[in-house]
């Protein structure tokens, strides 16, 4: 009897469980199923765009890189200690032009980097190195900062037809406005400039509405492309350049190689 009463316990238990369980209909069944491979599909996918990806990395690292083509025209700049031959130039030059060391400044006037090379650093250089024989020093225009600039150029090469181009080129930078004030570099102002420098005013000014000189500040410029300048002042010991408004003592270190 105990044997009996246990299986029909157990057949009720089984009855009870089967009666739990949902009866799933065609369509839930394949719901059921779609989102399945859509599961499956998913990670396939994924699987294959991981190998494409992992493919790809191990092609760019051993596949040797194309080099970048050159931009046409454009000058690159020197490299830091590179020698260029550096024309000196048509401007007279300040010291011996047989010295030993030869130091080319390209520059604007109208920059405030080539106002501080002049204010700080330039004078030390033209007393312990020009003034005693050792070097001499050339200026080259690179007017590239508007037509202010050229206006500028042109005026001091005006001077220079007359003798006085260091002059015109001291007061410039002495006198230089900010970088945005051009309502120095007009005809007018600047034969004004010539008149208290002693030049023949009427010469100059002639000179300078003709724009006379265009073709010197035009030639200045593509020189010093040429070479690599891309800013202002860039200063060449005997074909060394040095880029911007350097302490004295870079340009000493470079004079003092120059001259052994």
């Amino acid at each position: 009897m105990v044997e009996k009463h246990k299986d029909q316990s157990f057949e009720k238990q089984i009855k009870v469980s089967t009666l739990s369980l949902p009866k799933l209909g065609t369509t839930q069944i394949l719901t059921i199923a779609l989102i399945i491979s859509v599961f499956l599909l998913g990670m396939l996918i994924t699987k294959v765009q991981y190998l494409e990806r992992s493919g790809s990395s191990a092609n760019s690292a051993s596949a040797p890189v194309a080099p970048q083509a050159a931009v046409p025209n454009q000058p690159q700049a020197p490299a830091p200690g590179q020698k260029q031959n550096v024309d000196v130039g048509h401007i007279t030059p300040i010291g011996d032009p047989n010295a030993k060391v030869k130091i080319v400044e390209f520059a604007d006037f109208r920059c405030p980097f080539c106002d501080k090379f002049f204010t700080d650093t330039e004078p030390q250089i033209i007393s312990d190195y020009v003034k005693t024989g050792k070097a001499v020093f050339y200026f080259r225009h690179f007017e590239f900062l508007g037509p202010a600039s050229v206006v500028a150029g042109n005026a001091a090469e005006c001077a220079n037809e007359q003798g006085k181009f260091w002059d015109f080129h001291d007061y410039l930078y002495k006198n230089q406005p900010s970088e945005s004030d051009t309502s120095l570099y007009t005809t007018d102002k600047l034969t004004q400039i010539a008149g208290t420098l002693g030049l023949n005013t009427t010469q100059f000014q002639s000179c300078l509405s003709a724009n006379k000189y265009d073709k010197n500040v035009s030639n200045d410029l593509a020189a010093g492309q040429k070479v690599g300048v891309n800013g202002t002042p860039t200063i060449f010991v005997n074909g060394t350049p040095i880029v911007g408004a350097q302490p004295y003592s870079a340009f000493q270190t470079a004079i003092e190689a120059a001259l052994k």
